[in-house]
């Protein structure tokens, strides 16, 4: 019996069409499935995204932190060598015009610094520099007895030529001479602007002032208790910003310098840092800078409470200027002698997430394709199926209204098994349409997955080569810049040797025929202790023939480690290589204060010369010694008792020649060694075992390339926990020629 209440739910069911019920589960099937490796593809996407932005900035940091170290470095130093000039007496404080020589000589030398002086506790200041724009060099004398501070042009010997300008002036009421009296020691004032007035040196006029930004390097000089002068280094900080500006972290990115009160000391963008008002001129802040990008971070600080003066290591942040997502970290940096910046780092999204939205567009279009196919092939199955059911109801009711007249050529039984086959033909296009469509999803998420592994390993090679690229420039500038005083002084040591003998045997003639000295002369015979000096001079001059000949193999050990003018393969001596190598890494296994020395053991074997790219495997050979150097490093600092502490680290170096066509360079070192989990991921980039900040995970990665890649070779390592480590080199001594040699 139906009841009367049931009618409409049954009626309303019986209006359902079969083409819905079997459209929509295949509609929202697909859309399911496509939705959600769509946005599992895209989730990937942004975290290989985050990944590549912290690794740009990294090495953007690393390199502005390397150029302040370096940059900064030199005020410091020069302050020191100048102390020890004045201690010994090579610089004499009460003779001004000797002592402006040596810092004319020096602010020639280098052009960062604006000025260069001492100034004496009675007020008296000498010093050199280019202080004014439009001239060259000036000399500088202060003479407070006469009330008056001089400005002398100085021609290209160092004397004064002209008088430009004199004007009042007391040093030791400044902030930078109050500073070192305070400090004690060596120091930085703090960071002052200022306008100076630009002078045409032919017509002595002055024009339009200029604003600039410096920093003064000052120590003072004691001898015992006594303050002998204070020494002072300004060093313009114009060029920190010209440095940003070459260094972009990306195409849109930006770079900062702020101190710990947000002022800028330097910046990559094209807004000044400078405002200037009248005749006052004030560095500009990071919380009211014009550049839209570093005012957004300042209010991004303001509004998390951010203490500028407390953060103590890398703070990572995600401010918008225009829409536009950037992302920002914030890395402290120091040196010894008080300087306390921020280094602020800025890379745009955009950078990244261009490709990644336009496989992401692509994506979405081609599950839009696949939704309309899936929608359309469902309708024209659903009909497909219907329509013999139909046929087969309108039969039946035929047949059952009476009409016994119907032709049908199969019975009921046959066209239910007519439909079940249709149905199955067309569950399995379905089944084969979805799989197609799957493969065509996976294939495009292995393209994708291939394409940033392609651009992971660009950027790696990309690092390592503007790495190497600017460490042999590096070397070879030095060794380039040392090697004409080196062979200048080795040079005249000779002429100094034969000049001093004709010296000792005219005065060894004068005893001879005039032995009757006066007493004064003979007293000071006596002092100076002559004999001596005789015998000693010889000594003196052929110990620093040595030295000068040392240097100079040093310099030919760099400039042959460098190779910058190799290109291509070539046929060299491996152990040449290998020697040059350890000669760069010298002051890393020598003793020191907190280390004992590590011990170098070759055992050399003797080897052909081999074909080979030299800068590449020198690259090879430093990455390899360096991992060792730190492999015993580690290990000494880990062992337990004090005995072990002072055992011998040692790094044993094995050449030799496996058969007719390979040789093979092995490095061991009695670390602690490397663990078998740890050797299976070795050579993959990225991975290291050495603390965070230590280590990249590059070294090994590029040169295990190097190696199998580039020289056909093997380099695979040997190791147990505790017992040390090996990696061996295997190398053809010559090279398979193709068609085509890239």
């Amino acid at each position: 019996m139906i009841h009367a209440h049931r009618l409409p739910l049954k009626r309303a069911i019986k209006k359902i069409p079969l083409q819905l019920i079997l459209v929509v589960p295949f509609v929202i099937q697909t859309v399911s499935a496509v939705g959600l490796v769509g946005f599992f593809s895209f989730r990937s996407g942004q975290k290989a995204v985050s990944a590549l932005a912290d690794q740009l900035i990294d090495k953007t940091s690393q390199q502005v932190n390397a150029h302040l170290n370096l940059y900064l470095a030199l005020p410091q130093q020069l302050n020191e060598l100048n102390a020890g000039a004045i201690v010994t007496g090579k610089i004499d404080l009460n003779n001004a015009k000797d002592s402006e020589q040596i810092f004319w000589q020096q602010a020639k030398t280098f052009e960062t610094l604006s000025y260069i002086g001492y100034a004496l506790p009675d007020g008296r200041q000498s010093g050199a520099g280019r202080w004014l724009n439009g001239v060259d060099l000036l000399l500088y004398e202060n003479l407070p007895g006469e009330g008056k501070t001089f400005d002398f042009l100085a021609d290209a010997a160092g004397e004064r030529r002209v008088l430009l300008q004199s004007y009042d002036y007391n040093p030791l009421s400044d902030s930078w001479y109050e500073r070192a009296i305070a400090e004690r020691q060596p120091a930085w004032s703090a960071i002052y602007t200022a306008q100076v007035s630009n002078i045409i040196a032919n017509q002595q006029q002055t024009t339009e002032p200029k604003p600039y930004v410096a920093v003064s390097a000052v120590a003072p000089v004691y001898q015992g208790t006594q303050l002998l002068a204070i020494l002072n280094i300004d060093l313009l900080l114009t060029n920190i910003s010209e440095f940003l500006q070459q260094l972009k972290a990306s195409p849109n990115g930006e770079v900062f310098i702020l101190e710990r009160d947000g002022n800028l000391v330097g910046s990559s963008s094209t807004h000044p840092i400078l405002q200037t008002t009248g005749t006052t001129t004030e560095r500009l802040s990071a919380f009211n800078s014009p550049d839209p990008l570093l005012h957004a971070i300042g209010e991004t600080v303001k509004t998390q409470g951010i203490d500028l003066n407390a953060i103590d290591r890398a703070q990572h942040l995600k401010v918008s200027v225009a829409g536009e997502p950037q992302y920002v970290r914030i890395t402290p940096w120091q040196d010894r002698y008080g300087l306390n910046w921020l280094v602020v780092v800025t890379v745009p999204e955009s950078y990244f997430m261009a490709q990644i939205n336009a496989n992401a567009r692509t994506t979405a279009l081609l599950c839009l394709a696949a939704l309309g196919a899936t929608i359309a092939l469902g309708i024209y199955t659903a009909r497909w199926i219907t329509r013999p059911i139909l046929q087969l109801a309108q039969a039946s009711k035929a047949i059952a209204a009476g009409k016994l007249d119907q032709q049908l050529e199969y019975t009921g039984i046959q066209e239910v098994d007519v439909v079940s086959d249709s149905f199955n033909q067309m569950a399995e296009q379905l089944n084969e349409s979805f799989r197609e469509m799957e493969n065509r999803v996976e294939a495009r998420t292995e393209a994708l997955s291939q394409a940033l592994k392609e651009l992971r390993q660009t950027q790696i090679q990309l690092v390592q080569t503007e790495k190497m690229s600017s460490l042999g420039q590096l070397v070879a500038g030095v060794a380039h810049e040392i090697n004409n005083p080196v062979n200048f002084i080795h040079g005249n040591l000779t002429f100094a040797e034969q000049y001093s003998q004709v010296l000792l045997e005219s005065i060894q003639h004068y005893q001879k025929y005039a032995p009757a000295l006066p007493d004064e002369i003979q007293a000071e015979i006596d002092e100076l202790d002559l004999e001596f000096v005789k015998q000693d001079l010889p000594k003196v001059l052929a110990s620093m023939q040595t030295g000068t000949s040392r240097v100079a193999e040093i310099i030919r050990s760099l400039r042959n480690f460098s190779r910058l003018d190799e290109d291509g393969f070539k046929i060299v001596d491996i152990h040449e290589g290998i020697d040059n190598t350890l000669m760069v890494l010298h002051h890393r296994l020598k003793a020191s204060l907190d280390r004992p020395e590590i011990k170098i053991i070759k055992n050399y074997s003797n080897l052909p010369p081999i074909e080979c790219c030299p800068g590449q495997l020198n690259q090879v050979f430093m990455n390899l010694l360096s991992n060792a150097i730190d492999a015993v490093e580690e290990a000494r600092i880990v062992r337990s008792d004090q005995h072990a502490k002072q055992a011998l680290s040692t790094i044993e170096v094995v050449t030799e020649q496996q058969d007719d066509r390979t040789v093979a360079i092995r490095v061991i070192d009695n670390g602690a060694g490397i663990s078998k989990s740890a050797q299976d991921k070795l050579f993959d980039p990225f991975f290291t075992t050495k603390p965070v900040g230590k280590g990249t995970g590059l070294g090994l990665s590029i040169s295990y390339q190097i190696i199998s890649d580039r020289h056909q070779g093997k380099l695979y390592c040997q190791s147990t926990s505790s017992s040390g480590t090996e990696f061996v080199v295997e190398l053809p001594i010559t090279q398979k020629r193709t068609s085509i040699e890239i």
